[in-house]
Formats: C-alpha cells, sequence, structure tokens
C-alpha cells in the first residue's frame, strides 16, 4: 500500500486525549489518597502498633524506599510494555497494599502493606507523564506535567479531609478498608477504556535486547546532562513538603506548635491548596516563557529555606499563626516546582527514552524525602522530641542539591540548545 492510502493520523489532543489521559490521572489521584492517608494516621498508626517515632518514619521510609527503588525498572517497563499494562499492574498492588494496612494485626506486616503500597504507587505518575506525551502536542509538556501533579495534590486533599475525620468517625479498620474501593473502581475503568496512544500515533516498533537494552536506556539517560539536572532540581525542591505532608507535619503542629488536630489539619489543607494554585501558575509561566524554569524553581528553594528557618527558629515556643500560614503556602509551591525537573530531561531525551529518563528524574525528590523522614525521626528520639533539631536536617539536603543544580545548569542549557539546532536541521531536510 503506498502511503497515499493511508489513513491520516488523527490529531493529537481533543477530548478522546482529555477522557483517556483523565483515567490515567484518576489512577494517580487514588495512589495519592493511599500515599498520603498515613500523614494524616501517624499519631493513630503510633497508637495502634505501639511504635516511637524512629519505627513510625520506618512505615514511609520504606514505602518511599519502594518507590524511588522502582523508578528505574518501571521507567524501563513504560518504555517497552506501554502505559496500560504497568497502570493495571501498579492499581492492583497500591489497592492490595491499602487493604492490607487496613486488616494488619501488627507493625511488621503494616510495614510489609506499605511496601506494596509504594511498589504500586512507582508505577502511577510515570505512565502518567507518558500517557500526556502520547495523547497531547509536545508543547502541552509543562502544562500537562503540572496538572497531573494538580491531581495529585487533590489527592491529598482528600487525605487531609476525608480520610481525617473518617479516622475519627468510623475508625482504622473502616476508613482503610473503605478507601481501598476507589482502587477498585479505578481499576475497571484502566481495562475498559485505557488506550496508550491514539489511532494513527503507534511509537516504532522498538528493538529490545534484554540486559544490554536495560544498560542502553539507563546510560544514555544519564549522561544527559538535563537528565541529572531535572533528577537534582526534583530532589531540592519536593522534599521539603513532602516530608511535611506525608508524616511530620501533623505532630509538628501538633505536639511542637500547641494547635489542635483540626488547625493542624486546616494547616495541612492549606499546603495542598497552595500547591495547586500555583501549580497552574508555574505551568502557564513555563508554557510562555521557557527561560522562566531555572529562576522558578532556585527561587522556590530560597523561600522554602527562609520560612522553614524562620519558623523553627522562632525565639518563642511557638511560632505565631501568621508564620505557619506563611510557612504553608510556601510549602506549597514545593510540588509544582519539582515539576520543573521534569521539563529539564524531557528535551534532553528522545521519545523512546521518555520513561526511563522520567524514572530518573523522578528519583530525585524521593530519596530526600526519604533520608529526611529518617533523619527527623532519628534526631527526635534522639534530642526528646526536639522538632527545632530535626527539621534543621532539611538544610543540609536543600544545600546539596542547590551546588547540583548550579554545577550542572550551564552544561543542561549548552546541551539543550544543541539538540534544538538538530531537530532544526533534521527538520528541514525531511523530505515532503
Amino acid at each position: 500500500m503506498s502511503s497515499a492510502t493511508l489513513p491520516a493520523p488523527q490529531p493529537l489532543g481533543g477530548r478522546r486525549a482529555a477522557f483517556v489521559w483523565g483515567i490515567g490521572v484518576g489512577v494517580y489521584f487514588v495512589a495519592v489518597i493511599f500515599r498520603t492517608s498515613l500523614g494524616v494516621a501517624g499519631l493513630d498508626a503510633a497508637a495502634r502498633f505501639h511504635v516511637n517515632a524512629s519505627a513510625l518514619s520506618t512505615f514511609s521510609i520504606l514505602q518511599l524506599l519502594v518507590y524511588a527503588g522502582m523508578q528505574i525498572p518501571v521507567g524501563l517497563m513504560v518504555d517497552r510494555l506501554g502505559t496500560k499494562k504497568v497502570l493495571v499492574l501498579g492499581t492492583v498492588l497500591f489497592t492490595v497494599g491499602q487493604l492490607g494496612f487496613a486488616l494488619s494485626p501488627s507493625y511488621a506486616t503494616a510495614l510489609g502493606s506499605r511496601a506494596l503500597l509504594g511498589c504500586g504507587d512507582a508505577m502511577t505518575f510515570i505512565s502518567v507523564l507518558r500517557l500526556g506525551s502520547r495523547w497531547f502536542p509536545a508543547k502541552h509538556g509543562p502544562m500537562i506535567g503540572q496538572v497531573a501533579a494538580l491531581f495529585g495534590m487533590a489527592g491529598n486533599l482528600v487525605s487531609t479531609l476525608v480520610i481525617a475525620r473518617a479516622l475519627h468517625g468510623v475508625g482504622w479498620t473502616q476508613t482503610f478498608v473503605g478507601s481501598s474501593l476507589a482502587g477498585v473502581a479505578v481499576l475497571v475503568l484502566l481495562l475498559l477504556f485505557l488506550r496508550d496512544h491514539p489511532e494513527g500515533h503507534e511509537p516504532p516498533p522498538a528493538h529490545h535486547a534484554g540486559a544490554a537494552f536495560v544498560r542502553r536506556q539507563i546510560a544514555e539517560s544519564w549522561r544527559e546532562p538535563g537528565t541529572r539536572l531535572g533528577m537534582w532540581v526534583h530532589f531540592t525542591t519536593q522534599f521539603p513538603a513532602m516530608v511535611f505532608l506525608l508524616l511530620w507535619g501533623m505532630p509538628f503542629l501538633v505536639e511542637a506548635q500547641g494547635l489542635d488536630r483540626g488547625t493542624a489539619g486546616g494547616l495541612l489543607t492549606l499546603v495542598v491548596l497552595s500547591n495547586m494554585v500555583v501549580g497552574l501558575v508555574y505551568g502557564q509561566l513555563i508554557a510562555r516563557h521557557h527561560a522562566a524554569r531555572l529562576p522558578l524553581a532556585l527561587g522556590t528553594v530560597g523561600a522554602t529555606a527562609l520560612m522553614w528557618a524562620a519558623t523553627i527558629a522562632y525565639p518563642a515556643p511557638h511560632a505565631p499563626m501568621w508564620l505557619l500560614v506563611t510557612l504553608c503556602l510556601v510549602l506549597g509551591a514545593c510540588g509544582p516546582a519539582s515539576m520543573i525537573g521534569f521539563d529539564f530531561s524531557r528535551p534532553a531525551n528522545p521519545p523512546e527514552r521518555q520513561g526511563t529518563a522520567s524514572g530518573i528524574t523522578n528519583m530525585g525528590g524521593f530519596i530526600a524525602s526519604m533520608a529526611t523522614l529518617l533523619a527527623v525521626g532519628v534526631l527526635l528520639d534522639a534530642t526528646g522530641d526536639n522538632y527545632r533539631i530535626a527539621f534543621s536536617s532539611v538544610f543540609f539536603l536543600e544545600a546539596l542539591g542547590l551546588v547540583q543544580i548550579l554545577r550542572l545548569r550551564a552544561r543542561a542549557q549548552r546541551r539543550e540548545r544543541e539538540h534544538l539546532v538538530a531537530s532544526r536541521v533534521e527538520a528541514v531536510h525531511v523530505p515532503v
């Protein structure tokens, strides 16, 4: 059949794309609800399993350890198997993990359930990014990523508003069993309606050569300065808010700042709402002004460090409410800033490496979060619950990440310009 008789590919975008991509986003939304449900249940979990701060932090550390460790394997899986298969597997795993956490009779089984949840959760975000790149034009990449993250934060909002209230209304088991039904619902939608790509936009067949292919994918992705810069941007920006929302925000606000649970929950909600608003603003800015990526990321790091320092160093037993509110508003910018990391790795890699490169980038923030969760838990036990000392561990990782960003930025920008010139030359020589 001649090329003239082949059906023309459907244009990218439109209602069909929004519907299919929306299913993927819905899976990510549920995964984030399950991921962050421990953040509002930390005190309840400590009482239920009779554990101290270090053991409590192990829940989140193990979950994030599995999540971070799975990022490169998941990226390779997405590149090789496609989005639908990976999302289906991830949904089954995080749903079983949430159900297991609800019914766990001991600390050990609860740990295993959170590890299973982390494994399934790890398969969602990279898959959603890949789905968006297949169904929408490349120019919408920054906005697509920020909107996906926005829906993820909406899942966090469900945790702070719904899960927290249900825990004190119907109890532990009913709350977590009931929430696991959301995983079943999105699994049905996935199986019925999700497609990896629109008709006419099938990716070229890939030739996978086992271990050699895996090594090549990872090595070529890592070799790009944009991938490494993206990882360090993600590392430096994401973790302060994640540590606050995932585990230590509620204990800090209640035990160190003397707030009741309702007020503390309201402040956690404020972080989420700020994240959603800032995400839309950052997405629009980067889509229109590509050069704004690094200033936005560095500005967020600086503002976060300033407000974190002001809060824990305030010369009184409790920080004033206006300062806590400002801290939570600034922490809301951390998630959107971390998404900028993907805006560095995406243009640095061809379509066949997008999953692997996104996996490397996504590891950054979760490694930093894991290290900080551990440091805070250990320092709280060592200092008799001194949050000022424990929360100071944030500055060390911010400084480490900032040094790496400044070291890589010129090299990544130069390489990106080379890619842009090469793509323009190639476009000129493509026969019509």
